[in-house]
C-alpha cells in the first residue's frame, strides 16, 4: 500500500485539477495543481507522479468528456477508475464546491475504497452505443416535429378523422389549403422537416442493421431476438446500453440498473412499495416497455419469430418460449386482478429483463473478451 499513490482528478473541458494522497493511513491529501486537459499535459503529469516506480491509481467522475482520459492512463500502465457521480459520498452541510476541493475529496475517497466504479465500454461498443442513441434522438425529434404540425393544424381547426401518418392522412395533408400565404409556408416547412427527420431515422436504422453483424456482441443481439417483441433495433439498443451482462450477478441487479424495480418506503414493520424507481438507463427501459406490449396477446410462435429462431441453440429457444407463456399469462393475471394495462406492462417488462439476462449469459463467445468491472 505504501507504494501506491491515489490520484483524484476533477476533469473539465480545458483543465484538470489534480490531487494526490499516499496509501499510508496517516498521509495527508496534497493538491498537485491544475493542468491543461491535453494528452501531452496528462502524460507529463503521470510521469512526474510515477517517478521512482510509484504505482498510480487514478479516479475521475463519469461525465460528458467520455473515456479518453481512462484509455490514455490505462494505456500507459496505470489503473484508472471512472466513478459514478451520484454514488459519491458527500456531507449534507458541505456547500463549498471548488475544483481543488473536488479533486482532493476524490483522492481521499479513492484511498478509502468509497467510490463506485462504472463499466467502461471499449471503443467499438461505444461507437455502437452512440449510433443507437443517435437514432433514439432522431426518433424523438421526429415525434416533436409531428406534434408541432398537429398543434399548428389544431389551432386552425384542421382535424383528421382517422389514424395519423397513414397514406390517407398524408394525402389529406397534401390537399390542405389556407387563406394566408404565410400559413402555407409554415405548413410546407413543417412537412419538409418531417420528411428530413424520417429519412434520417431510416438511414440510422439501416446503419444499425448493417453494422450489428460486425459487432463483437452480435451473437448476444441475435440470441435476444428470440424473445417476442425484441426486434433487432430493440436488441441492439438494450445490448448497447447494458454492455456486458456478466457484470450483473442476478436478474434483480439488472432490473435495478434499468430502473424497473419498485421503490420502497419501509418504516418499522411496514413496507410501502411505490412506482418504479426510473433511476437507471432510460433508453433501454423505454425499449423494454415498448417490447412488453406484445405480450398482451396469447403465446404463439409467429413467422417473424420463427425466422429469428433459425440457427439458435435449443436452450435459447426454450427460454424464449417459456418467456412467452409466462409473460402473456402474467399480463392476463394482472389485468384480471384490476391492475391497469400500463402497470401490468411495466411488470411484464421487468420480468422480460430476467429472460434477456438468462439468454445473454448463455451467449458468451465474443462478449467474454470484454472487461468485467463492477455494476453501477
Amino acid at each position: 500500500m505504501d507504494t501506491i499513490i491515489f490520484v483524484g482528478l476533477d476533469v473539465h473541458k480545458k483543465t484538470i485539477a489534480v490531487a494526490t494522497v499516499e496509501g499510508r493511513a496517516s498521509a495527508d491529501v496534497r493538491f498537485f495543481g491544475t493542468i491543461a486537459n491535453t494528452p501531452e499535459a496528462i502524460r507529463s503529469m503521470l510521469r512526474k507522479l510515477g517517478k521512482g516506480g510509484q504505482q498510480l491509481h487514478l479516479a475521475y467522475e463519469a461525465g460528458p468528456l467520455g473515456y479518453n482520459l481512462y484509455r490514455l492512463s490505462t494505456g500507459l500502465g496505470h489503473r484508472c477508475d471512472v466513478v459514478a457521480p451520484s454514488l459519491i459520498p458527500c456531507k449534507a452541510g458541505d456547500k463549498i464546491k471548488t475544483d481543488r476541493r473536488d479533486a482532493m475529496m476524490l483522492a481521499q475517497l479513492l484511498r478509502g475504497g468509497q467510490l463506485t466504479e462504472v463499466w467502461v465500454p471499449d471503443e467499438a461498443h461505444e461507437a455502437m452505443r452512440d449510433l443507437v442513441r443517435m437514432r433514439a434522438q432522431a426518433m424523438k425529434d421526429l415525434r416533436k416535429t409531428r406534434q408541432q404540425l398537429h398543434s399548428f393544424l389544431l389551432r386552425h381547426g384542421r382535424v383528421f378523422a382517422g389514424n395519423h401518418w397513414t397514406k390517407a392522412h398524408r394525402r389529406w395533408l397534401g390537399e390542405l389549403k389556407f387563406v394566408h400565404p404565410a400559413q402555407h409556408l409554415v405548413m410546407e416547412e413543417l412537412m419538409a422537416r418531417i420528411e428530413r427527420a424520417e429519412e434520417l431515422c431510416d438511414r440510422l436504422k439501416r446503419a444499425i442493421v448493417e453494422l450489428v453483424p460486425q459487432w463483437t456482441l452480435a451473437p448476444v443481439v441475435a440470441a435476444v431476438q428470440a424473445l417476442r417483441g425484441v426486434s433487432i433495433l430493440v436488441a441492439a439498443t438494450v445490448v448497447a446500453e447494458v454492455g456486458n451482462f456478466s457484470r450483473f450477478e442476478s436478474p434483480r441487479q439488472l432490473m435495478a440498473y434499468l430502473g424497473l424495480n419498485p421503490s420502497e418506503h419501509p418504516s418499522g414493520a411496514t413496507i410501502k412499495r411505490g412506482s418504479i424507481t426510473k433511476t437507471g438507463n432510460s433508453l433501454a427501459r423505454t425499449c423494454l416497455v415498448e417490447a412488453a406490449w406484445t405480450y398482451r396477446h396469447p403465446a404463439r410462435v409467429t413467422q417473424i419469430i420463427r425466422e429469428r429462431l433459425k440457427g439458435l441453440p435449443e436452450p435459447i429457444r426454450a427460454i424464449a418460449w417459456k418467456a412467452q407463456v409466462r409473460l402473456s399469462g402474467r399480463y392476463r393475471k394482472l389485468t384480471a386482478a384490476g391492475k391497469s394495462a400500463s402497470k401490468a406492462i411495466v411488470a411484464v417488462a421487468r420480468e422480460l429483463v430476467g429472460f434477456i439476462w438468462a439468454i445473454a449469459r448463455l451467449v458468451e463467445p465474443k462478449a467474454a473478451v470484454m472487461d468485467e468491472p463492477k455494476a453501477a
